[in-house]
């Protein structure tokens, strides 16, 4: 396959691909006058990148799921780290969402004078936003509403 046929089945640009092959990622397997050449299995590698980068690993995290030989080689402890990672950035997210409902639909005459929305904005300060089980009751109510 050449770089534009990859291009297009995989949806990765080409600047990419050829980045991806600096990289170490990929590997051409020659040319046709200026375009690179690709095995067809270059896609499932790619599929492989796409995942890695989805799951916010680094893109020498991903080189290192490789073996010298293109096969795959995944590191289970990464996936597990990164999926501890994944889950304390969805409890922040998670956090951070339901503090801002609160501030939308919050009685109080101006948000400055709400106490969850003072606390949430505390928090955002340090660059820390409490878990959704350190909201208080009350306001968990709230935010089902």
């Amino acid at each position: 396959m050449d770089i534009s046929e990859v291009a297009k089945a995989s949806g990765v640009p080409a600047s990419t691909l050829r980045f991806y092959e600096e990289k170490g990622l990929i590997v051409s397997v020659g040319r046709r006058g200026l375009r690179r050449l690709f095995n067809p299995d270059v896609l499932e590698r790619l599929a492989l990148i796409a995942l890695g980068r989805a799951s916010g690993l680094s893109l020498d995290e991903i080189a290192q799921m490789f073996a010298p030989d293109g096969a795959p080689r995944i590191d289970r402890a990464l996936l597990r780290t990164k999926a501890d990672e994944l889950d304390r950035n969805i409890r922040r997210l998670t956090a951070m969402r339901d503090g801002l409902r609160h501030a939308a639909a919050c009685k109080a005459p101006s948000h400055m004078e709400c106490p969850t929305f003072r606390r949430l904005l505390g928090l955002a300060a340090v660059g820390a936003v409490v878990s959704p089980d350190k909201v208080p009751a009350r306001v968990a109510r709230r935010q089902k509403t």
